[in-house]
């Protein structure tokens, strides 16, 4: 980010299709330079918001503003943006080179700075070789480097990039991830990138607002979201392997403390946002990364003794399954120290890095 000026604002924005309202009085502000996704599951309203922010869907109310000026009604191409879209939507008989020129030639801009623009695009994105071959002759990865250049050439300050990697393979998205951020750290301009792959977002973004039915749950750094979640819907959505979600009570009086079937998870160390001599229901939320298993387990605030359901390899970590509390437990554990099904194994965790989540409203304690 360059010097926290608002690059982009969205201000009380609603969008309404029919009955149906898919954006609710959303608020965003993106700092200049920032790498901002929206992140959440299909149907959450973050593609929708970003075509708002384009200018490709009229909005209900509210108002959309780009480096200060008023953008709400104008046109797509009087907004100062590039965008690059899921689906490549490059111009089959046109060469690279005329796919990358074409938008610039129907502006009347002179073939000189043209030439000068498209061979700085081709340049960063690592093209040159690519500027004479047709996109049949492409394979995808390249097609969206195409696609990422087309927008590169206008030269704005604020790029629009609506899951452009949704449609590769698994090692293309890891190296066109590193080459956007890449591409970022190289231009310093605005980035909003739509995602429902939260690996991208906690990997690219400088802040991700998690998106659920219209509204943004937390807008936040990733490493912030990662460890304090708002709510059991942000704490299930991002991690890989999912969170843990253990349903029980919360005690808060002499010594507050987690119960479940047989377990008691002294909570002094968690920090808690209700008063004492209070009993509820709770979701208990720990990651499988931060359950370690053997001697490491002893030295934790708390440690007990499970057995091993079932061992999941997973090259350099193993997914062990187990029963704690009478509910499904998943543990992250190094491939070398990785137990046998059926082994009787210590495991603990740190009941500060927990995350406690009241069971009716989902929202964090």
């Amino acid at each position: 980010m360059k010097n926290g000026s608002t690059s982009v604002a969205v201000k009380d924005l609603s969008l309404s299709f029919g009955a149906v309202s898919v954006l609710k009085t959303l608020n965003l502000d993106v700092h200049e330079g920032e790498f901002l996704v929206l992140l959440g599951p299909s149907g959450c309203g973050k593609s929708t918001l970003l075509n708002c922010i384009a200018g490709l869907l009229d909005v209900s109310g509210g108002q959309i503003f780009i480096n200060g000026k008023n953008v709400t009604w104008e046109e797509p191409k009087d907004r100062g943006i590039g965008m690059v879209f899921q689906s490549y939507a490059l111009y089959p008989q046109m060469t690279v080179q005329k796919n990358l020129s074409f938008g610039l030639q129907v502006a009347g801009m002179s073939k000189a700075e043209i030439a000068q623009r498209v061979a700085r695009a081709a340049e960063i994105l690592q093209i040159e070789p690519l500027l004479t071959r047709k996109p049949s002759e492409l394979s995808g990865g390249q097609r969206q480097r195409v696609a990422i250049g087309r927008a590169l050439v206008r030269d704005v300050d604020v790029f629009l990039f609506d899951e452009p990697l949704s449609n590769l393979d698994a090692k293309l998205r890891g190296e066109l991830r590193v080459e956007i951020k890449r591409l970022h750290q190289r231009l310093g301009n605005t980035m909003l990138y739509v995602t429902h792959d939260q690996i991208e977002a906690m990997t690219l973004a400088d802040r991700i607002a998690v998106m659920k039915g219209g509204v943004i749950q937390q807008l936040d750094a990733p490493q912030a979201i990662y460890s304090r979640p708002v709510n059991r819907f942000v704490a299930g959505f991002i991690g890989s392997p999912g969170m843990n979600f253990l349903d029980g009570r919360v005690e808060t009086n002499s010594a507050p403390a987690f119960k479940a079937d047989g377990v008691s998870v002294d909570l002094s160390r968690y920090d808690f946002t209700v008063g004492d001599g209070i009993e509820r229901t709770v979701q208990f939320g720990v990651r499988p990364e931060h359950i370690e298993i053997g001697d490491a387990a002893a030295a934790l605030p708390c440690n007990d003794e499970v057995e091993v359901d079932i061992v999941e390899p997973m090259g350099s970590d193993t997914l062990v399954w187990t029963r704690y509390g009478g509910q499904t437990l998943t543990i992250r554990a190094d491939s070398d120290k990785a137990p046998k099904v059926g082994a009787r194994i210590r495991i603990g965790f740190d009941p500060a890095r927990a995350s406690v989540f009241d069971s009716q409203s989902g929202d964090r304690l």
